[in-house]
C-alpha cells in the first residue's frame, strides 16, 4: 500500500511543470494567432493587387475602344470614373465611366484592408473601393492648359488623355490605393493627386492634401499606365492644407518618387 502511494505521487504534475505547460500552450496560441493574422493580411494584399490591376486593364481597354482613357468626372460632378449620382442624390457605383469594363458587377471591387479600416465610417466619396485615379494627367488634363487645349468636352465630360499622350506608360501612374484624411480617420477618395496642383501652366508649387494611401505596412499599391502593378514606399515631405481637419501624415497619406514636374504622375516626364 505504501509503495503504491509513493508511486502515485511520483506520477503527479508539479507546479513548475504545470507553469511550463501553460507557457508553451500560450506561446503556441500566439504563434497560431500571428500566423492567421499574417495569412489574412497576405490575402488582403493579393486581393487588392488583383483589384487595382483590373482597374488598369479596364481603363486600357476603354482607351482602346474610345480613343482616350476614361474621364475622371464630368463638369457638374454627377458622374465619375467609379459611379454616378441618381436623381435623388444617392450614389450608384454601377454607372461610372468604367462600369462596362468592370465585369458583371459593373463596380469597383473594394480593397478589403480599406473596408476594415473604415469600420462603417461615413464617406462623402463613394464607389472608389479605396483606389484613386490620376485625375490631373490621365483622367483629365489641367484646366486652362497652355496651348489653348480645353479641359472639358462639349458634353461636359473631362477631356482625358489618349494613349499617344502617355510618353512612357511604364513610368506614369494610373491608379493608386487612395484615401482622404478627415478628422482622425480616413474616407474614400476617387483621385490620386500629383505632388503639386497644376492649373494649366505646370506644377504650381502648391501642394494638395495627399491622397495616395500607404496602408500596406507603409506601402501603396500602384497600377501604371502600361497595366503593371508595383508596391511603393512613401517619401517624407510636406503636405498641403486639409480643410476637413485631417492629418494626412498620421493616416499614412503622401507621395512617392520625385517631385520635379510632378514626377510619375505627369506623362510629359
Amino acid at each position: 500500500m505504501m509503495k503504491r502511494s509513493r508511486q502515485y505521487r511520483r506520477c503527479g504534475i508539479t507546479l513548475p511543470e504545470l507553469l511550463v505547460c501553460i507557457a508553451v500552450l500560450a506561446l503556441l496560441s500566439t504563434c497560431v494567432v500571428a500566423g492567421l493574422i499574417k495569412a489574412k493580411e497576405m490575402a488582403w494584399v493579393s486581393q487588392s493587387t488583383s483589384n487595382i490591376r483590373q482597374l488598369a486593364t479596364a481603363n486600357i481597354t476603354y482607351a482602346s475602344d474610345k480613343g482616350h482613357f476614361a474621364p475622371v468626372a464630368n463638369r457638374n460632378n454627377t458622374k465619375r470614373w467609379c459611379g454616378s449620382k441618381r436623381g435623388d442624390g444617392s450614389f450608384d457605383p454601377t454607372r461610372g465611366y468604367l462600369a462596362d469594363y468592370l465585369g458583371k458587377s459593373r463596380k469597383v471591387t473594394p480593397c478589403p484592408l480599406f473596408v476594415d479600416m473604415l469600420r462603417g465610417a461615413a464617406s462623402f466619396e463613394l464607389g472608389t473601393g479605396g483606389y484613386g485615379y490620376n485625375d490631373n494627367y490621365i483622367g483629365g488634363r489641367p484646366e486652362g492648359q497652355a496651348g489653348g487645349r480645353r479641359a472639358w468636352a462639349a458634353n461636359g465630360d473631362r477631356i482625358a488623355a489618349t494613349t499617344a499622350q502617355i510618353h512612357d506608360p511604364t513610368r506614369t501612374v494610373m491608379f493608386t490605393t487612395s484615401a482622404y484624411a478627415s478628422g482622425s480617420s480616413v474616407q474614400e477618395y476617387p483621385y490620386s493627386h500629383a505632388p503639386y496642383w497644376d492649373f494649366g501652366r505646370g506644377p504650381s508649387g502648391m501642394r494638395p492634401s495627399p491622397s495616395t494611401h500607404f496602408r500596406f505596412d507603409g506601402q501603396a499599391i500602384v497600377a501604371w499606365a502600361d497595366g503593371h502593378v508595383s508596391f511603393e514606399q512613401m517619401d517624407t515631405r510636406e503636405v498641403g492644407y486639409n480643410p476637413h481637419g485631417g492629418n494626412a501624415s498620421d493616416q499614412q497619406l503622401g507621395w512617392f518618387g520625385p517631385d520635379e514636374n510632378n514626377g510619375f504622375w505627369n506623362p510629359d516626364n
